[in-house]
């Protein structure tokens, strides 16, 4: 937990237009400073960097947010390293919000990890340096076609045979943060021996390049073929992926990513110019990889091989996306064919054939969903279709798109003969009420709506001006909805923010709060118009103070609805009574 007034100091020091510009050129226009979108394919510039607002939009593809949110998109980390990047930018130390009961613990466990991530990079730059001097290293590169460049960018190295070659750099061998790191194993009997041996080695980096792991691949026969770090205080398999490091500009070239399941497919790939590939380290697709993939692209390929063991992997990693999954994102599944890993199609066949491959033969998430479970069962049956319903319900209550789960659940209740209603009810939902959409609900009790256009324009005003919030007046007695709620809070942060606040501390201060998916959505419907990163003039501040009134005239009138719908049933309490009468003062 990072402090609110840590982020606001952060967000006061950094300056927007430099944070960007390190990572993609701008150019001045007017009171804003352009580029071409970094996170999608545009010929011309639609990205709009305000340094007023310290926000930054596209109006190509809708990626909005702070300095903080473009450092989380474009390096795909998420918020406390992206705080604490800014931070390390800035010479700020990132406080904790919570301490450590004991902070010379603290403090003592994140220098240890600091001293284990030094003792890999010595032992990668060991390895590597291996490389050149191993004949069979060097002859197994050449036949599996690497060339030295991708060898060197993807810090390929060789642990020689032998039991303690480590002993060569690492002067005192019995230091325990050798076998903290997974580089060498104690032994039962008390010896020590180096992990990896007459290995190929392949370092694992954690998405700041720091080296967390390794991996290693046999050079000829042997079991097991690869050999990985175990888990240790910087390595979680479940957590890291192979190659998304070395990958990060392919996948934000093309807005994809590959997920595949071996070290040497990741680097096959990225030979023949596929450079959007990563791999799992051993163990299934986990939810946390799917996370993170999903930050870094909107489309997602997993590809597996064509045999039961590809076909299991598959459907586990389907399984384990469904909680992760958003409208907006796509993962589809691609399976080669049996004689073939990605390694050795693309060796093959070539990028070309290898992308097509991809492009048109690879299954939507949807697809595959309905394709194996129809798979599963005699759909010419009644029995095999209410099979099919049995087993398709805890799946389709896991998936956390809406859009989506509603058209996978239409197209299976399509195939089993039944309506939608019908399988919702089959779930334990209620039937849906067929009455028209209303964007805005008071709370209960309330007979009049307040229009969400009207809520959603004071909010987008608000945003983008937050000095104007010493014109917003929400009384405390009146019941408020969730959005004007959040308008309130929005208003009276600003007002508690002391210095001048931005557009970019208002969205920062709302971040993993119920508020966040509103103003994101108030955010995105506002920036359809290049000119809402113009200055304001003065009939804009005299639109938001008429917006006011007219809600506060709305609100008000809701109330007195409601307080006199209830005093027909029940006798009011004193301080309703005294909120009635005032209300009935101000229609007079």
């Amino acid at each position: 937990m990072i402090p609110q007034d840590f982020v606001d100091q952060l967000l006061s020091r950094v300056d927007i237009v430099d944070v960007v510009d390190r990572y993609v050129p701008l150019k001045k226009g007017g009171q804003n400073y352009l580029a071409c979108c970094p996170f999608h394919k545009e010929k011309s510039p639609s990205f709009t960097v305000s340094p007023s607002k310290q926000f930054y939009h596209c109006f190509g593809c809708g990626a909005h947010g702070s300095a903080i949110g473009f450092v989380m998109e474009y390096q795909g980390l998420g918020f406390v390293d992206a705080v604490k990047l800014l931070a390390e930018n800035v010479g700020m130390t990132v406080p904790q919000s919570v301490r450590s009961a004991d902070p010379v613990a603290e403090q003592a466990a994140r220098v240890r990890r600091l001293s284990l991530e030094e003792f890999l990079q010595q032992a990668a730059g060991y390895y590597k340096k291996q490389l050149k001097s191993g004949p069979n290293a060097v002859a197994y590169c050449k036949r599996r076609g690497l060339s030295g460049e991708i060898a060197a960018r993807y810090g390929l190295g060789y642990a020689p045979d032998g039991w303690q070659n480590l002993a060569e750099i690492f002067t005192d061998y019995q230091d325990e943060r050798l076998v903290e790191t997974g580089l060498v194993i104690l032994h039962e009997e008390g010896r020590r021996y180096d992990r990896f041996r007459d290995r190929l080695m392949f370092p694992i980096r954690n998405q700041r390049g720091g080296i967390i792991g390794f991996g290693g691949r046999v050079l000829g026969q042997g079991e097991p073929k690869y050999l990985n770090s175990p888990e240790t205080p910087l390595f979680e398999k479940g957590r890291e992926l192979y190659g998304l490091y070395e990958a990060r500009l392919g996948i934000r070239t093309h807005n994809r990513v590959l997920v595949v399941e071996g070290y040497m497919d990741v680097v096959a790939l990225a030979q023949f110019g596929v450079d959007y590939a990563v791999a799992t380290l051993g163990t299934a697709t986990t939810g946390e990889h799917v996370r993170k993939l999903m930050r870094h692209a909107d489309h997602v390929y997993f590809c597996f091989d064509g045999d039961r063991a590809g076909q299991k992997a598959a459907w586990r990693a389907l399984e384990n996306s469904l909680p992760q999954l958003q409208d907006g994102k796509s993962l589809h599944f691609l399976f080669l064919p049996e004689e073939h890993d990605p390694d050795s199609f693309v060796r093959e066949a070539g990028r070309e054939k290898f992308e097509t491959l991809l492009q048109e033969q690879s299954l939507p998430l949807s697809t595959y969903f309905t394709r194996e479970l129809t798979a599963r069962v005699d759909m010419n049956s009644p029995e095999g279709r209410a099979d099919l319903i049995r087993q398709a319900m805890p799946l389709l209550a896991q998936i956390a798109a809406p859009a989506l789960a509603l058209i996978i659940k239409k197209r299976l209740a399509e195939l089993a003969g039944i309506d939608v209603d019908e399988f919702d009810m089959l779930m334990g939902q209620k039937k849906p009420e067929r009455k028209g959409k209303r964007e805005y609900r008071l709370p209960a009790g309330s007979v009049r709506p307040v229009q969400m256009s009207i809520v959603r324009r004071q909010l987008k005003w608000l945003l983008m001006n937050p000095l104007w919030a010493e014109d917003v007046q929400m009384p405390d007695s009146l019941t408020l909805s969730d959005e004007l709620a959040c308008f309130a809070m929005l208003a009276e942060r600003a007002r508690e923010h002391g210095a001048e606040p931005t557009t970019a501390q208002m969205i920062e201060s709302i971040r993993g709060t119920p508020w966040e998916p509103l103003v994101d959505s108030v955010l995105q419907q506002a920036m359809q118009d290049p000119e809402e990163f113009a200055a304001p003039d003065d009939d804009d501040r005299l639109q938001f103070r008429d917006g006011n009134e007219k809600l506060l005239r709305l609100l008000r009138d809701a109330e007195l609805d409601r307080l006199k719908q209830k005093s027909r049933s029940e006798r009011l309490t004193t301080e309703e009574s005294k909120l009635m009468l005032e209300l009935l003062s101000r229609k007079t």
